[in-house]
């Protein structure tokens, strides 16, 4: 009985090792922790262009913000990628919406400040500096009694 007991134990242990091995070794839920994540840019998932504006599109949704890049079949909080050169304009469709969009001290556009704007103010920057970012997105609707929404960690990467 004692042996059983002890084959068992061995092979419960064996199974939580190569588990917990599987599980560390599990690709990560951020396309920036990939190796190369450029090579997830696609036409389908690439905004805007060196002759066309890129339009991204941040609404409040209950207690989240969510960041919709401007193209055909584009989801909520998606990843998405940008040629550098490129014009994208941060707006709101719901009126009386402010949002906040922040890349830290490592912002891919032309400007290194937080990108605020709202429903009747869009703000429009360059996409320069080459690279996968992730940033935090937030949403507010004026007179809101719970304030900024927040919560969602989109990516983006900025082509070369």
């Amino acid at each position: 009985m004692r042996k059983q007991l002890h084959s068992y134990s061995v092979i419960i242990a064996t199974a939580t090792l190569l588990l917990g091995g599987v599980v560390a070794h599990a690709a990560s839920k951020y396309v920036c922790d990939e190796p190369k994540p450029e090579t997830m840019c696609t036409a389908a998932n690439t905004c805007g262009s060196a002759s066309a504006v890129c339009t991204v599109n941040v609404t409040r949704s209950g207690y989240g913000a969510n960041v919709k890049p401007g193209f055909p079949k584009a989801k909520n909080n998606q990843f998405f990628c940008i040629k550098a050169g490129t014009k994208v304009v941060w707006m709101s469709s719901s009126k009386n919406t402010g949002f906040s969009i922040s890349f830290g001290t490592d912002s891919p556009f032309d400007s290194d400040n937080a990108i605020l704007g709202g429903g009747a103010k869009p703000i429009t920057v360059t996409a320069q500096t080459p690279g996968c970012y992730k940033y935090d997105a937030g949403a507010f609707t004026s007179g809101s009694v719970y304030g900024m929404a927040g919560g969602s960690k989109p990516e983006l990467v900025i082509l070369p």
